[in-house]
């Protein structure tokens, strides 16, 4: 069982439709926080970002992709680089932004999209490091399922 200490990150202001967020649409975009940080070229550390929900396009086009034909583990670095929306002030994610992010932080990003996409939550166990009780954190700072606002 992995053992979160940080604070839960605030969800995602920003959405795919004018609903999401208020209350009432489908939520697609998911708030986090990377555990090291994607260090830019000038030296600037980006923790938090946004994910987006994938389609069914996101998951086929890295298919085509000659990196990822020549060698299956790029599909995650292809893949991540499709969904995610932003990275501190980085909005221009591509998959040589995902190559630069520290194993920990890819490791992260790729168990969010699982979460998000295949669970339809971000919910994780976690153990209090003080008392050693076992509960239930909301990964993204929202609540409920998937969906549901």
């Amino acid at each position: 069982m992995r053992r979160i200490t940080a604070a839960a990150p605030a969800p995602a202001s920003a959405a795919a439709s004018p609903d999401t967020g208020q209350g009432a649409g489908l939520r697609t975009e998911f708030a986090f926080e990377l555990p090291r940080g994607y260090v830019d070229e000038s030296g600037t550390v980006h923790r938090s970002g946004v994910m987006r929900l994938a389609t069914a396009r996101d998951e086929l086009v890295p298919l085509r992709d000659d990196r990822v034909r020549e060698n299956s583990a790029y599909l995650s670095v292809v893949l991540i680089s499709r969904v995610v929306v932003r990275i501190g002030t980085v909005e221009d994610i591509h998959p040589g932004v995902v190559e630069d992010l520290f194993a920990s932080d890819l490791a992260f990003l790729q168990d969010f999209y699982r979460r998000i996409n295949s669970e339809g939550h971000t919910r994780a166990r976690v153990t209090c490091p003080a008392c050693r009780e076992d509960f239930a954190v909301e990964l993204s700072g929202g609540g409920g399922r998937l969906g549901e606002s």
